[in-house]
C-alpha cells in the first residue's frame, strides 16, 4: 500500500470519528442528563427562548450520531468492516447529523422570523 491523497484522507476521516463521538455523546449526555440546555438548537451561539421544548430531539440526534460513529469504530478495529461500506456510514452520518442540526435551530429560532 503506498502512501498518497487517498490513504491521507482514509486515516484523517478515521481519526476524527474519535472526537466526533466523544462529543455527540458528551453533547447528548449533557442534555439528557444533567440536563443542561445550552448547547441545544444554537443559532449564531444562542439557545432558542424555550430550549427545554428541542431538548428531546436535540439529544436524539446527537445521541444516535454519536451512537453510529462509536459503532463505526468498533466495527473497523475489531471486525475488519470494508472500507466502502465504514466510509459511506460514517459519511452518511456525519452530514445527515449537521442537516438535522441545522433544520433544528432554524425550527427552534423561527423559520422566517426577523433579527430585532
Amino acid at each position: 500500500m503506498a502512501f498518497d491523497v487517498g490513504v491521507a484522507l482514509t486515516w484523517i476521516l478515521f481519526l476524527a470519528l474519535f472526537p466526533m463521538a466523544f462529543f455527540w455523546l458528551r453533547r447528548a449526555w449533557r442534555i439528557g442528563a444533567k440536563r443542561d440546555f445550552s448547547e441545544v438548537a444554537l443559532k449564531g451561539g444562542e439557545p432558542p427562548a424555550h430550549a427545554e421544548r428541542w431538548a428531546s430531539y436535540a439529544m436524539l440526534i446527537n445521541g444516535v450520531a454519536g451512537a453510529v460513529v462509536s459503532a463505526v469504530i468498533f466495527m473497523v478495529l475489531f471486525t475488519g468492516v470494508p472500507y466502502a461500506t465504514w466510509t459511506a456510514i460514517a459519511g452518511s452520518t456525519i452530514w445527515c447529523k449537521f442537516f438535522l442540526d441545522f433544520a433544528l435551530s432554524r425550527q427552534a429560532h423561527g423559520f422566517l422570523k426577523k433579527k430585532a
